[in-house]
């Protein structure tokens, strides 16, 4: 009980300390809580969305298909379910706007991508419909409302039925823009009076648990193509635009839930191990009187393991907390933001403050059992007298004629004690090194984030993208006046075969003379795109050991392809930061016997009058599925930056208080063990202002080495979390710029210097004749 209250006593000294070091731990707590709780939930929560409203396993194409077609399509072995739908596009009309809606049919007994309802029924009369309600809240529609839809130049009145959500639209687009966009589904129905007969143009397939979908997808165009039915493609459920961006967050998530905390577990640990030993080392005395009166060392080590075991229970709840309070609040407005799944909600598990309890409690322990063993092996007498201080010798300074005479007396006292002091200047230093290099990896992590989200501008230089529904050929293609520049391009979904590894890609086909899409290399420098090879994204290359000149294998996943794999030469290396593509020309890939057949349009317009011409004309294109221009891409791009701005700027403040706590620690203890040197500083009629500034001016040549010390390390630290973060789906930037460099180091001194203000009050409390005590 007596060794408790010791602790509780050493613990209300330095109270300072004791709260820098509960921040620190709290801070690696509150992400680790966080983004587990986000990934995990979000994981669990769609793998169950998904399959409680069973979402198509395979989506199948067609110009048309009747009833019959389908019924007997769904006698192909590995077929569990299967339900034909009609799909169109239209539009309809606000006060000076319009948004594009896509409808879908939806039978009686729907059993495939079935609608999760917000409010209403199903569609049940000709004339109703239900749309999706983030859609419906954007343009206040409720049930019960009339709209009126505009397609193939018909308008058609339908009653709202229902607000719904669907699984196969989870996330419509990448800004996930509700306003300009909407789902909506009929009744069957209304099939014969829009498409002029009862017809369907899209299947969907629900297939047997454990079979392949590759497989199927074959057998069914084989017998589409036997039965000379309209079949156009297909695209299995992981190639959909939502399920893939979802189980890509998924990843990332996962990614970032493991490296963020680790990288911050590990600068606490050693944060945490500087201070311990330090702390006991300070405590040699005590250790000493504790001896002589009897306790035993296993009880004077575990006295000690419960300041380090306290401030990590202490600072583990309060990092989950703060994560309840903060983190979570905003991963659920952010979710809601990025995707459509109803009734998502995101809380904290009680399990999540145990690990971070464990490791730095963990920690803590070692660092008392390594600091505190020599100690415990000197006799209770040897221990209570302080070290014999080391022998005055001379310093190399002093040896060089002229210079040491005239320095002031207090810069010869700050560079004795560093010099005569190496070990503790290095254990300070190596604090303030860590947390130097903590903030410039986090403000080189959030300006890269800038970088990645700027890109997209500088690379697509096209005023409208024009995405055509599948099916639609060159021939029926038509283009306005007012272009300036156009080109055409296909995209194919594809695998890199790495050895045993795949990997899932995508392959543009686009035209070698294409100046709307700017290939550049690290340094930004433009790439050309030559007909003898392929172009590679670096985050492909950096994974999978790829250099210009080699010959990398490519299996086409897409049935109508037959899965033909093919070997590309590498004809050189791109900087792609998000949604990375690997190009080649239509000359190359009809190379080797695979036709190229256009699915997207590029346009420069050649004033930003005939954009908006432009724009209208191909608005009322049936065979247009999606278009995309600039505007489009600049809000891609600050959705990026927002969607990931909170967690790299609590990253950033993360850093700060990481930094701010191991130098202010690291301080601490130096002034607790130069009690002596300063109170006899005082005895002999130095003020307070001059002691002051020794301690200042000792802590910022400090800084300054730690810093100078840090900047290689932190290009390295930098780039091991780059990599940790990217993925070939994901290329991050891993170049830090000098500005970002400059304001870390500033931050890194600002923080000295409030340190420094904050020790001032130690000083002054320094007790002159009681540390003047000797202890013999």
């Amino acid at each position: 009980m007596k060794l408790f209250l010791k602790l509780v006593r050493d613990m209300k000294q330095s109270l300072g300390q004791f709260i820098s070091f509960v921040l620190i731990i709290a801070v690696g707590a509150f992400f680790y809580a966080g983004l587990v709780a986000y990934s995990d939930h979000l994981d669990t929560y769609s793998e169950e969305y998904f399959r409680k409203h069973n979402l198509s396993d395979l989506y199948v194409y067609y110009d048309q298909i009747s009833e019959h077609d389908v019924a007997r399509l769904s006698e192909i072995e590995g077929i569990e379910k299967i339900e034909g739908r009609y799909t169109f596009d239209a539009t309809q009309a606000f006060e000076g706007d319009k948004a594009t809606l896509k409808i879908h049919s939806i039978p009686k007994q729907n059993e495939i991508n079935t609608p999760a309802m917000m409010e209403g029924r199903i569609p049940q009369a000709k004339d109703e419909i239900i749309v999706d309600s983030h859609y419906a809240a954007e343009h206040q529609i409720q049930v019960g409302d009339q709209v009126i839809i505009s397609t193939n130049e018909k308008n058609y009145t339908f009653t709202i039925s229902g607000l719904s959500e669907n699984a196969e639209y989870a996330k419509k687009n990448e800004t996930q823009d509700h306003k300009a966009y909407g789902v909506a589904y009929m009744s069957e129905k209304a099939i014969p009076e829009i498409a002029d007969g009862f017809i369907y143009n899209e299947i969907l397939i629900d297939a047997m648990d454990g079979y392949d979908v590759d497989e199927l997808g074959r057998s069914i165009e084989e017998q589409s193509k036997q039965e000379q039915l309209a079949y156009v493609s297909q695209m299995s459920k992981e190639r959909t635009f939502s399920y893939s961006k979802i189980q890509e967050t998924i990843y990332n998530n996962n990614l970032m839930s493991k490296v963020i905390p680790f990288v911050l577990f590990v600068i606490e640990a050693i944060i945490l191990f500087l201070a311990m030993s330090r702390m006991i080392d300070s405590q040699r005395k005590q250790v000493g009187i504790m001896k002589a009166l009897g306790v035993k060392n296993r009880t004077i080590m575990l006295h000690y393991m419960g300041f380090p075991v306290l401030v990590g229970i202490i600072g583990s709840i309060v990092g989950c907390v703060i994560a309840g309070l903060v983190f979570i609040p905003f991963v659920t407005e952010s979710s809601a933001r990025s995707y459509s799944l109803p009734g998502i909600t995101f809380s904290l598990s009680y399990y999540s403050v145990i690990p971070p309890i464990l490791f730095s409690s963990a920690f803590g322990m070692l660092a008392c059992y390594f600091s505190g063993r020599a100690i415990l092996k000197e006799h209770a007498a040897q221990a209570m007298r302080p070290k014999p201080p080391k022998a005055m010798k001379k310093l190399w300074i002093e040896k060089v004629p002229g210079i040491w005479r005239r320095l002031p007396y207090s810069y010869k006292l700050i560079i004795r004690n560093l010099l005569l002091n190496k070990q503790k200047a290095l254990a300070s230093s190596i604090g303030v090194v860590v947390s130097t290099v903590l903030l410039i990896t986090a403000f080189g992590t959030q300006s890269s984030l800038l970088q990645v989200a700027g890109q997209a501008e500088e690379v697509y230089q096209y005023d409208l993208r024009v995405d055509y529904s599948p099916g639609t050929t060159v021939e029926q293609i038509e283009l306005p006046s007012g272009i300036q520049h156009s080109h055409f391009l296909a995209q194919h979904p594809i695998e890199l075969i790495k050895g045993e590894e795949h990997e899932n890609a995508t392959l543009v086909v686009t035209e070698r003379e294409n100046n709307l899409i700017h290939y550049v290399d690290e340094q930004e420098t433009r790439i050309p795109l030559e007909d003898g090879g392929v172009l590679v994204p670096k985050s492909y290359a950096d994974i999978y050991k790829i250099a210009e000149g080699d010959t990398i294998q490519i299996k086409f996943t897409a049935p109508e392809l037959k899965h033909k794999t093919v070997d590309m030469k590498v004809l050189d290396i791109t900087t792609q930061y998000s949604n990375p593509s690997f190009y080649v020309t239509p000359d190359y890939i009809q190379s080797f016997g695979i036709e190229h057949r256009p699915t997207s349009l590029l346009v420069q317009a050649d004033s930003s009058a005939a954009a908006q011409d432009i724009r209208r004309f191909f608005e009322q294109d049936p065979h247009v599925d999606r278009m995309t221009d600039q505007e489009d891409l600049k809000e891609t791009a600050q959705y990026i930056v927002k969607q990931n701005s909170f967690v790299f700027i609590m990253f950033i403040v993360s850093a700060v208080i990481l930094s701010f706590g191991a130098i202010y620690t690291i301080s601490s203890i130096n002034v607790y063990e130069r009690n002596r040197e300063l109170a006899t500083l005082k005895v002999l009629g130095y003020q307070k202002n001059k002691i002051n500034r020794l301690i200042f001016v000792e802590n910022i040549i400090l800084t300054t080495i730690a810093v100078i010390v840090a900047l290689p390390i932190s290009g390295y630290f930098f780039e091991l979390i780059v990599k940790a973060l990217s993925s070939t789906h994901q290329q991050i930037p891993d170049q830090i710029n000098v500005p970002i460099i400059i304001m870390s180091v500033i931050f890194a001194f600002l923080l000295t210097i409030v340190s420094n203000f904050m020790l001032r009050r130690k000083v002054s409390g320094i007790h002159m004749i009681e540390s003047l005590k000797s202890v013999e």
